[in-house]
């Protein structure tokens, strides 16, 4: 039995001889792990197909307990993301979450609209691509239905001194909760924001992301609000550290100045 799909390539593998294992994220079937033996080298569009960035449609033969590409086909190339190392850190680092964020083997058509929406987005833009990232990670996990509690509080239902933001609860505290959570020892999973995080937050969820074509947080801003959502990420999904943080940081984003 044969199937057509529209996919983007997670990651693979190289096995012997040449063949190597695909992990494809596909709109109708989810993530699944393929077989293959079509190189990615060459100018074809089937070679194209299984690179990096590149969305397309495979022809996959489903047998008993496996997948085999039979066939690809790129569609769109976002190729200028490989131009550039820091946009191809953040693509990469996308890619990786996604695929850590997502099982095997169901259906997420909404998350995959948004990779290539977000795809889209990273090859137009030219600096401050942490923006970009932490506007897909909020997307990504209010289509999941783990989005956190951005206010009242998430202890008590206060809707003033929001603060502070607690991992283990899931969401903003107050200032007395904050105090009660550290003084019984949950200080480390607790971070008391310096930034408009519930504002910054709201902003980011409400508006598509080609709409973040003119807009960048502080590099501050940034890296605060990432740390939160790595350590929410981390404490709910069960998440290591990715291989690709390693290449990146808001560190490599810009000047801080905020407005592009």
């Amino acid at each position: 039995m044969s199937f057509n799909t529209e996919g983007i390539i997670f990651r693979q593998t190289r096995m012997v001889q040449g063949r190597r294992m695909i992990l494809l994220f596909t709109k109708e079937y989810g993530k699944i792990s393929v077989g293959s033996n079509i190189g990615d080298k060459g100018r074809s569009r089937s070679s194209l197909a299984l690179r990096p960035f590149t969305y397309g449609y495979y022809q996959i033969y489903e047998g008993r307990n496996y997948y085999e590409l039979d066939h690809a086909d790129a569609v769109t190339s976002y190729y200028a993301i490989g131009e550039d190392l820091d946009r191809y850190a953040a693509g990469s680092f996308v890619l990786e979450l996604t695929e850590k964020m997502i099982p095997e083997g169901l259906p997420q058509p909404a998350v995959f609209s948004l990779l290539i929406e977000f795809l889209q987005e990273l090859e137009q833009r030219s600096r401050k691509y942490m923006t970009l990232v932490l506007a897909y990670e909020l997307k990504l996990l209010r289509i999941l239905g783990a989005f956190p509690v951005m206010g009242p509080c998430v202890v008590c239902g206060r809707k003033e001194g929001l603060h502070s933001f607690c991992v283990e609860e899931g969401g903003m505290i107050c200032d007395e909760c904050a105090g009660k959570a550290a003084s019984d020892g949950h200080k480390a999973l607790i971070f008391h924001t310096e930034n408009d995080i519930v504002n910054v937050v709201d902003y980011f969820v409400r508006n598509p992301l080609r709409s973040f074509a003119g807009v960048a947080l502080s590099d501050k801003a940034a890296d605060e609000l990432q740390r939160i959502l790595r350590a929410y990420m981390e404490y709910h999904f069960d998440l290591g550290r990715l291989k690709s943080e390693g290449l990146f940081s808001v560190k490599e984003n810009g000047d801080g100045k905020g407005k592009e």
